[in-house]
């Protein structure tokens, strides 16, 4: 098994990579026997992994509830998190309950928010079934849900007590779902690891015919990065914001086009070729990396180019309403090279502009 710790004085917690831990009940720590939780997944999952989880949980001494939500990022909402508030509050769930998030970003991120928002604040465990979420969104403590208005608009900072992923669970994800997490894998050799991004351009195919070997050391690395971010910058102030590259475009993808119907990797993809773009329209950075970037995205199933049903200028309202504007003023995370990024303030909308219009030629 992998180990890593996301270091934040009294609310460390561990990271569990291994094949085969769902039928480990030692994984599931640091619950005890007499402990309560509740465990959130979707109907697709609860399929598949359910029975088993709950098996394990039950034979460590665990009292364990369940609730089954529907399944997409249109669910992902306020109205939805009720329910799972609605259903602890049924089964008289107290301070000492512990939240169960099995599943994608949409449930790790809701389920999440339920536990920073239930009766102020209690624990919760991330079991991340998608390659996405096993990368990025179940590490770091980001809990949200959408608004109409734009996404992951209404949330909390609000750290698990573990994250358990077992590498076993993208046997069974559909390959739209495995490459939208290539695009957060991609995006960590971009903002700070060239050597990463190296390794990606001689692996992929290893990892696209999920071989072990090189689906754990590709996701140990992403935790280990993702970790050091977190560590340093809890609260997303300074050098945690890097994560964000292409997020922002990405998220007006989403919002235009309607939650789930381009795959948050999907979006993030054509966002971090738009802000390669931005940055060399800035004269920071060369064609040459441009052209490695959109090939490593392309290899991996990706897309390269917005959708064609969005004009250029329909990205401007959403990244205006971007959660990264401070004071009127723009913020973008571009690239300077593979494997450097900077946050980039007060940009015009022109330069802006004229980068999403080079992704549409």
């Amino acid at each position: 098994m992998e180990n890593i710790t996301v270091t934040l004085g009294e609310r460390s917690y561990p990271i569990k990579i291994s094949s085969g831990l769902f039928k480990d009940p030692t994984a599931f720590l640091p619950l005890k026997a007499g402990n309560q939780a509740m465990l959130v997944t979707n109907k697709t999952l609860a399929g598949i992994y359910l029975n088993r989880i709950k098996d394990s949980i039950t034979k460590a001494g665990i009292k364990i509830d369940q609730i089954i939500l529907p399944d997409g990022e249109q669910y992902k909402t306020l109205s939805v998190m009720e329910q799972v508030l609605t259903e602890l509050l049924h089964k008289m769930h107290g301070r000492d309950t512990t939240l169960i998030a099995l599943g994608g970003g949409v449930i790790g991120d809701l389920t999440g928010f339920a536990a920073a928002c239930y009766q102020r604040g209690v624990r919760f465990i991330q079991i991340p079934t998608t390659l996405l979420a096993m990368v990025d969104s179940s590490v770091g403590g980001k809990t949200a849900v959408n608004h109409s208005l734009g996404k992951n608009m209404i949330g909390a900072f609000h750290q698990p007590i573990s994250v358990i992923i077992d590498i076993d669970c993208l046997k069974t994800l559909p390959s739209r779902e495995f490459s939208s997490g290539l695009a957060e894998i991609i995006k960590y050799g971009i903002i700070i690891d060239s050597n990463f991004f190296i390794w990606l351009e001689n692996h992929l195919d290893e990892i696209l015919a999920l071989e072990t070997a090189a689906l754990t050391y590709c996701i140990r690395h992403c935790c280990e990065l993702k970790a050091r971010l977190v560590s340093l910058d809890e609260t997303e102030q300074g050098i945690r914001a890097l994560l964000n590259l292409g997020h922002t475009y990405g998220h007006a993808i989403e919002v235009e086009m309607g939650y789930g119907n381009w795959l948050h990797g999907e979006a993030v993809a054509v966002g971090m070729v738009m802000a390669a773009q931005t940055a060399y329209r800035l004269n920071q950075f060369s064609v040459v990396d441009i052209v490695r970037i959109k090939k490593l995205i392309m290899r991996a199933g990706l897309p390269v180019n917005g959708p064609s049903s969005m004009s250029p200028k329909s990205y401007l309202p959403h990244i205006i309403r971007d959660k990264k504007v401070i004071a009127g003023e723009l913020r973008l995370v571009l690239p300077t090279a593979i494997g450097k990024s900077e946050l980039c303030i007060g940009l015009s909308k022109e330069v802006i502009l004229t980068a999403i219009t080079d992704c549409y030629n």
